[in-house]
């Protein structure tokens, strides 16, 4: 071998083994979210019109939903939608605000009760210069987190190691969703 394939030259092999994480290029790319150069429609409201296992809905609502993140950053990664498309919390009603923190509340319960998450991580991204992916529709996220789960691949490897399926663990969270108080 070459010393430039030894030393890791760019692009080239260099002793280390690598995880490749490409689903989350094609997000960056713009699947299954509205971009200016595409026609994609929003897909928190197609989400809604799918069967409960096909879009990776755990639970529905009056107001809103829950489901599984199709790019999640931890396993079990859930966003929490209303059916109204809406931009904003202050676009709201106060329903909806009242069933989004409500189901969030839920949400937390039946993930320690499944996968024992020992904590989580909360958030609404509002525009898209914050970082929301799909900014004209409002989401929820709750990224359940373990001790250790943000080890070295995430910081060095930049991968996240799921270690289910999103339609496992899907299964799982809707199946122990009404045994949850």
């Amino acid at each position: 071998m070459s010393d430039e394939v030894m030393t890791g030259g760019a692009g080239m092999p260099d002793g280390w083994s690598r995880l490749w994480a490409p689903h989350r290029t094609a997000y960056l790319t713009g699947e299954n979210r509205p971009m200016p150069d595409n026609d994609v429609r929003c897909p928190f409201c197609r989400i809604p019109t799918l069967s409960d296992e096909e879009g990776l809905i755990v639970a529905r609502a009056e107001h809103s939903y829950v489901v599984m993140n199709l790019y999640p950053y931890n396993a079990g990664h859930l966003l929490i939608v209303p059916f109204r498309h809406v931009a904003d919390l202050t676009d709201l009603s106060e329903a909806e605000r009242n069933e989004i923190l409500t189901l969030c509340a839920h949400s937390m319960k039946v993930l320690r009760k499944v996968s024992r998450a020992k904590g989580f991580n909360l958030g609404m991204n509002q525009g898209a210069i914050s970082g929301a992916g799909i900014p004209d529709h409002i989401h929820q996220h709750v990224v359940p987190r373990w001790g250790g789960d943000a080890n070295f691949m995430p910081i060095i490897g930049q991968t996240r190691v799921l270690p289910t399926l999103l339609s496992t663990t899907r299964a799982d969270l809707a199946g122990a969703w009404n045994d949850v108080d």
